[in-house]
């Protein structure tokens, strides 16, 4: 199935902080992946049932090869989280911890051969399901030049979103934009000589924006995120991990509006009115990866891990 495996990051403060509360707790992981996550806490808990979740059929079939020893306590559930969670169907009824790791796993930048890689001339497809309505060859080759400059400055938070854009519509006027190695040239291209040279491969942030609108991501994460925690049991743990800004925003959002705590003043209580759901801030700040893990495993450094546990009592204000 390939050679590449994902590394599960956070591990150590994962055990930390989704501590099953039964032998014979459930937990729903909803990016699955290559299970990662899912074999070790299926090791060190010998009763835990474990429900992944995953769009991607291709990368399920990875994680069901790796946890095939488990195959009695993990149920594999295929379409978005997001979809899935809303639907219910297949979850338990009330999950006593869930995950959120928010990645792209390794498989879908070496393996898939589906353009999420300016490395890799690959054909410029970037969804992570085969039901994605359009690929990102099919935004480039259709949307406006107004609003590919706003998916790459809102989702890739690129400076030079509108001359990257202008130069996407000109070039393709000469063909459609089919391969991730003709767009990363266009990129390259399309900036400032000083910025081709710097920190990160200027095509990096055109990229990512591309891949989130392809899939949703945002969306997809705000939604998916209420619905756990509408579903956990009362006193169950929520655990997002999250790799870049904006996806850390939206679990710190929603995260504070339910424990009752003001984004612009996190520190001052304000009334619940979500229909009796509320949660406590486990983890006040995002948890980074240790000094040792970064030095193992480099993919970890932007990672950010927050917690959240959910309590009882409507229209009761966090204290």
């Amino acid at each position: 199935m390939g050679d590449f495996v994902h590394v599960p990051v956070m591990l150590e403060e994962l055990f930390a902080f989704l501590l099953p509360p039964r032998p014979d707790s459930t937990m729903v992981d909803c990016t699955l992946g290559e299970g990662g996550h899912a074999l070790a806490f299926l090791e060190r808990y010998p009763a835990l049932r474990y429900f992944g979740i995953d769009a991607d059929p291709r990368i399920q079939a990875k994680a069901r090869e790796r946890l095939a020893p488990f195959s009695e306590r993990v149920s594999f559930l295929l379409g978005w989280f997001d979809e899935v969670l809303a639907s219910g169907g297949g979850l338990p009824a009330k999950p006593d911890l869930v995950l959120f790791d928010l990645g792209i796993s390794m498989h879908h930048f070496e393996e898939s051969g589906r353009g999420f890689s300016y490395s890799r001339d690959e054909e410029l497809d970037m969804r992570l399901s085969p039901e994605a309505p359009m690929s990102a060859a099919d935004i480039l080759a259709d949307e406006r030049e107004e609003e590919i400059a706003r998916i790459i400055f809102e989702y890739g938070e690129e400076r030079f979103s509108r001359r990257i854009a202008r130069a996407i519509v000109e070039s393709r006027r000469g063909g459609r934009i089919a391969t991730s190695g003709r767009l990363a040239e266009i990129v390259r291209s399309a900036v400032p000589d000083s910025y081709r040279h710097g920190r990160i491969h200027p095509a990096t942030r055109t990229f990512q924006a591309l891949r989130i609108a392809v899939n949703d991501e945002l969306g997809r994460a705000e939604r998916g995120i209420r619905k756990a925690v509408e579903l956990l049991a009362p006193g169950g743990t929520i655990g997002v991990i999250s790799f870049h800004s904006l996806e850390d925003r939206i679990s710190k959002n929603v995260f504070r509006e339910l424990a009752g705590r003001s984004t612009s003043r996190p520190d001052r209580p304000i009334p619940i009115v979500t229909g009796g759901i509320s949660l406590e801030l486990v983890t006040k700040k995002p948890v980074e990866p240790s000094d040792d893990e970064t030095a193992r495993n480099p993919a970890s450094r932007s990672a950010k891990l927050r917690v959240a546990r959910k309590v009882g009592g409507a229209g009761k204000a966090a204290k």
